[in-house]
């Protein structure tokens, strides 16, 4: 049974004094933009703001890594001009879907082929108010639904035309987009404050991992060691197939799961049927863990510490692993750190071989000579990097939860089960 005031539309559950309108039916132009020809040679450090598909965010410019054309190239296709107010949307390629509003940044520059330009008739519909629907579960899933197979091939014009909107009057469209904007506000002061204590660790690790700058209390020379001096290597998962995974009373680590964590997350490991009669390394807690290969140089030998103990933990068979002879030399937080910081890394990948994907050899691993502090200064170090971790940790939760928390605000609003005005 329809609720009192409600109605059933092709949008769903709508107030009675909503209507449902295509994006074809309110808006002066639907379109897309060409790349010039020339390839990077055209794109100038200045000019005229030339916006393609890695600009436009979920919600947000992404503005970075913007391309600028002179104005002889943006007389070419004059038609594409952005307008302050335009609504983006991208329709090819893996961003299929994300969608955000041109502002007095890009105006006056032009879109390429994979960004559709949307132009709303402000008599009918508020610019903010399309984009809020396009980013919505409403506009997503007509996104979605338009792609065959799921595969998010690509949007025409037609299918962009054809995105059905509910339309309530402009004012409470403006109501609504008001109201989501003190959400919008939040989370972009979050954003803001993620990536400047990520630039703040970054900093830190570089200056603390090198001994450019050292802690209070700590001083005098730091020593060179070898690798092969402080541990040994071993190998993975030998001999396993495909049906061997996701059963079994054993549990391995993903190559994944070591690519991506300073500390292995213990809520990650996957299952693995290992026998009785097999020679498998177990993992231990205490033990460093690399990945062997890498697409590029500069990710081989990732470091990840496993710091839990779980009885019958194995390594994929992708990742090796390095125990350490004593637990007074090296901690083990700190080596992950010293790995994947840019000195670390750097010295990494000059092990890498490789053409198409890069391997590192386990030999010349244990060569390599690293220049550590006591043991002592790298444990504070390890902490002072952990507690910043946490806090990115901490601020990244609330971010997420923040947008869950519009998602479901907009829900509400876009569907007129919460009304504004």
């Amino acid at each position: 049974m329809v609720k009192a005031g409600y109605k059933q539309t092709e949008v769903g559950l709508i107030p009675d004094d909503w209507g449902v309108t295509a994006i074809g039916e309110v808006t002066s132009k639907v379109g897309s933009g060409i790349t010039p020809t020339g390839g990077n040679r055209v794109y100038k450090s200045e000019g005229r703001p030339f916006i393609r598909s890695q600009n436009i965010g979920w919600g947000a410019l992404l503005l970075d890594d913007v391309a600028y054309i002179d104005d002889s190239i943006h007389s070419t296709f004059i038609a594409t001009e952005i307008v302050n107010g335009d609504v983006f949307l991208n329709i090819t390629g893996a961003s299929i879907g994300r969608s955000s509003l041109a502002d007095a940044r890009v105006a006056g520059g032009n879109v390429n082929q994979h960004v559709c330009l949307i132009r709303a008739d402000q008599t009918h519909i508020i610019p903010k108010f399309i984009n809020l629907v396009l980013l919505s579960r409403l506009g997503q899933g007509q996104i979605d639904s338009f792609q065959a197979g799921g595969n998010r091939q690509g949007l025409n014009f037609g299918h962009v035309r054809s995105i059905l909107l509910p339309l309530p009057k402009t004012t409470e469209q403006q109501a609504i987009a008001s109201a989501l904007s003190d959400t919008d506000e939040l989370i972009e002061s979050l954003e803001q404050l993620l990536t400047k204590k990520r630039q703040i660790k970054q900093g830190a690790m570089q200056e603390l991992l090198t001994g450019k700058k050292r802690l209070p209390g700590f001083s005098g020379e730091w020593e060179v060691k070898k690798l092969g001096d402080l541990g040994k290597t071993f190998g993975g998962l030998t001999g396993k197939t495909k049906s061997d995974f996701g059963e079994g009373n054993g549990r391995f680590i993903t190559f994944m799961n070591v690519m991506s964590n300073v500390v292995t997350d213990p809520t990650a490991f996957e299952k693995v049927r290992i026998d009785a009669s097999e020679n498998q390394t177990r993992v231990l807690k205490g033990d460093l863990l690399f990945n062997s290969s890498s697409e590029t140089p500069e990710e081989v030998a990732m470091c990840s510490l496993l710091d839990t103990s779980t009885p019958d933990l194995y390594l994929n068979s992708f990742c090796f692993g390095f125990r350490l002879f004593k637990g007074d030399e090296v901690v083990g937080l700190f080596f992950a750190y010293l790995l994947r910081s840019p000195s670390g890394r750097k010295l990494m990948s000059l092990l890498a071989q490789g053409s198409t994907r890069y391997n590192i050899s386990k030999g010349e691993f244990l060569k390599t000579y690293l220049l550590l502090p006591s043991f002592r200064e790298q444990n504070a170090i390890a902490e002072v990097l952990s507690d910043m971790d946490a806090e990115i940790e901490a601020l990244e939760t609330k971010l997420t939860k923040a947008r869950q928390v519009k998602q479901g605000m907009m829900q509400e609003l876009l569907t007129g089960r919460i009304r504004l005005v």
